[in-house]
């Protein structure tokens, strides 16, 4: 028999994990094939809200408005659909969404991700305990299993890790009833497509959602707080996307604050700070999350929240209590899901002792899921212009690449910021379909700090919007040392 088949770990270490969504599910299942005694306590299902009601299902209904997209566009590139009339006529006829049964995709699709989640970690030795959890001090869980809170389960650990995630931000003004005033998380229960959608929040989720509601064909209006869509991001992008916005019939209501929102049986009002009003159908709020750190013995244990509620963690996400480590959209380090798994692996490897990397903020590579897609990494063209790095910004439109031509992308581009004298890679954007999967080779040269010319010296695929990212990176040739 192979040694290591036969080989059977010693649990001493005992790992508790408080919240199963991606933190938690990595931190799990990296602690278990680190040989510890692992606890997994998750009320809602494994895998989280992320899972369950935010990035699975949020990301299926996008890429269902990408494939309504394709159809539409599709005559641009000489392919056309019609069906014949009873004269045998031709007859072109419209796209048609089924929201209902989209919906019960996307919460099928949810399900079952969270099932496989849930076996890998059962597989893994994992115990799962589902039930309400708080911490008992700094080294024990109480979970609530039974129905209304009768049946306790007390969970001692040497680790304690805390991952229990984010909630939509409510307004006292805009109560969500789940019906016309909606959460992102409330929206799977939607028979048909809303005539008039309104959002209220111009940040990552409510673009994504407006991108895709209005790519499913309904009406939208996205107000936004700020001067444009997407405050914080790459300027070019967020103006790229504004042109997408508008060109695609959505409202686009800048340096608008909604005061309060009413719902009735026939629609919504949102009354504006400056007295005017919209109405729709329906309202969805996007206007950000809060932690859910709120009565869980976080304090009582000793461990420090800043004054959001998030928990203060540092790049082992270790928390001011040296055995208790948080992961995820619950601490004040960056809410990205492949930020908080990498979070839950690093705080594993950390506590029980292996080889860990700190986390960097200024290497995360994150993705706006509109259409075009926004992906990121790096330092970013503000922090040129504000002297934070030393660099040059280089910006190659997308419809110059050929392969862009041959699929009709007209919007996007792809930009690189290099450190001035040195030429190596700092940052980079890509606005783009599938952004996403472009980004890679730039974090890439940020992870490894390869120069502009290493960069161009990779072989790209000819024709490919990849290609895109070694002429850009050719261009800047000798023009970073000035």
């Amino acid at each position: 028999m192979d040694s290591m088949s036969s080989t059977t770990f010693e649990r001493t270490q005992r790992v508790a994990v408080l919240g199963g969504g991606p933190g938690g599910y990595e931190a799990a299942l990296a602690a278990a094939q680190l040989g510890a005694e692992v606890t997994l306590v998750e009320r809602v299902g494994v895998g989280g809200s992320a899972v369950l009601t935010d990035v699975v299902p949020s990301k299926s209904l996008i890429a269902t408005a990408d494939a309504a997209v394709a159809i539409s566009e599709a005559s641009d590139l000489g392919v056309n659909f019609y069906a014949k009339g009873d004269d045998g006529k031709p007859l072109k006829p419209e796209i048609a969404i089924n929201l209902a049964a989209v919906n019960k995709r996307l919460v099928a699709l949810a399900g079952q991700q969270s099932e496989d989640m849930r076996a890998t970690l059962l597989e893994a030795g994992v115990r799962i305990l589902s039930g309400h959890g708080r911490l008992e001090g700094p080294t024990a869980i109480v979970v609530s299993t039974g129905q209304g809170g009768t049946d306790f389960d007390r969970v001692e650990a040497d680790t304690i890790i805390v991952a229990v995630g984010a909630s939509p931000r409510e307004l006292d003004s805009a109560q969500p009833d789940g019906k016309r005033i909606l959460t992102w998380t409330q929206l799977y229960d939607m028979k048909a497509l809303p005539e008039h959608l309104i959002v209220v929040g111009s940040g990552v989720t409510g673009a994504e959602f407006a991108s895709a509601y209005m790519n499913l064909g309904a009406k939208v209006t996205l107000i936004s707080s700020r001067e444009q869509v997407l405050p914080g991001e790459d300027k070019d992008a967020a103006s790229v996307l504004e042109k997408v916005f508008k060109r695609g019939g959505m409202q686009v209501l800048s340096k608008s604050r909604a005061d309060k929102v009413k719902a009735d049986k026939d629609g919504v009002v949102v009354t504006l700070s400056d007295g005017r009003t919209v109405e729709g159908s329906h309202c969805l709020m996007a206007v950000g999350s809060i932690p859910n750190t709120a009565g869980i013995g976080l304090e009582e244990a000793g461990v420090e929240l800043d004054e959001s509620g998030h928990v203060r963690v540092n790049k082992v996400a270790r928390t001011s209590v040296p055995n208790v480590y948080a992961v995820g959209d619950c601490t004040n380090f960056f809410p990205l899901a492949s930020v908080a798994s990498m979070q839950g692996r690093t705080a594993v490897f950390h506590a029980l002792g292996d080889i860990v990397i700190p986390l960097e903020l200024i290497k995360i590579t994150s993705n706006i899921f509109t259409a075009p897609e926004i992906a990121t990494v790096g330092y970013s063209e503000k922090d040129v212009e504000d002297g934070v790095a030393d660099g040059l910004v280089y910006k190659l439109p997308l419809a110059a690449n050929p392969r862009a031509k041959m699929m009709g992308i007209k919007d996007g581009f792809v930009k690189i910021i290099a450190r001035k004298g040195s030429g190596t890679v700092i940052g980079g954007v890509i606005v783009a379909p599938k952004a996403s999967e472009l980004i890679y080779p730039i974090a890439v040269a940020v992870e490894r700090r390869l120069t502009v010319d290493q960069v161009s010296r990779v072989f790209a695929a000819y024709p490919s919007l990849s290609s895109s990212i070694t002429d850009a990176s050719r261009a800047m040739h000798l023009g970073y040392i000035s």
